[in-house]
């Protein structure tokens, strides 16, 4: 029985081994890299726009400059849900225009109907190499039909013929039926443009408040938030604890 006990107590020992290793990235503190080659750590106000619409297209010029960043235009889509649970998705951001962020997706999918019931978003975009993060908060309007029309036209064609197959968000037997539907467009629209599908279209999320934030040693980050003042839509910028 004593080597019973002793063995149980071996592999016990080895199990929280095993755990304590595999948490140990979670646990492990990184030094983080500065805001840019050759910079030190460290984010002023007065290295900022007074505009946060041009502080961000500048980021995101370093962000899609960057070797290292595959998908500069990749976010984090934040809605709550019909449910009223939060959801949160990555999608692509396609544009800065008019004043706000443009994305694009299927109307009935489980965000479009989100966004149908509640028309108010949260975006982030996380650019590690560059130690730095972007969040914006706003209220949702759908774009112009012309402006997603505009944009189908210019997506790949097996993109636009995908727009049509998938009912997206929906329940699917397997993914040969997905192909099947693929297989009948590509015949019913052979030798013609695909046009874009009514439940197709674009949002435009209009900030009410953004953030930018970079990373510091020790956790010591900087963040700048821009809110809009009130009826006069000028932007106060508010430094904020790490």
């Amino acid at each position: 029985m004593s080597y019973v006990v002793e063995f149980q107590g071996d592999r016990r020992a080895e199990e929280q081994v095993r755990r304590a290793a595999a948490n140990a990235i979670f646990h492990r503190e990184r030094s983080l890299p500065p805001k840019s080659e050759g910079a030190d750590v460290g984010l002023e106000r007065a290295e900022l726009a007074d505009d946060p619409i041009d502080q961000f297209r500048s980021w995101f010029a370093d962000a899609e400059a960057h070797p290292a960043i595959a998908q500069a235009n990749a976010m984090c889509l934040s809605t709550l849900g019909e449910d009223g649970h939060p959801q949160g998705r990555i999608v692509l951001l396609k544009g800065v225009e008019d004043g706000g962020f443009v994305f694009y997706t299927n109307l009935d999918s489980a965000k479009g109907r989100a966004l149908r019931i509640h028309p108010r978003a949260a975006l982030t975009f996380h650019w590690e190499p560059l130690g730095r993060q972007v969040r914006v908060q706003g209220g949702v309007e759908p774009v112009s039909p012309e402006e997603a029309d505009a944009y189908f036209a210019s997506r790949p064609r097996g993109s636009q013929v995908g727009a049509w197959a998938s009912d997206q968000s929906q329940p699917l037997g397997g993914r040969d039926q997905l192909l099947r539907r693929v297989e009948e467009l590509e015949q019913r629209y052979a030798g013609r443009d695909v046009p874009r599908p009514p439940h197709w279209s674009g949002f435009r999320v209009r900030p009410g408040s953004i953030e930018f934030w970079q990373a510091g040693e020790y956790r010591l980050h900087d963040r700048f938030r821009y809110d809009r003042g009130g009826s006069s839509g000028v932007w106060v910028v508010t430094r904020l604890n790490p």
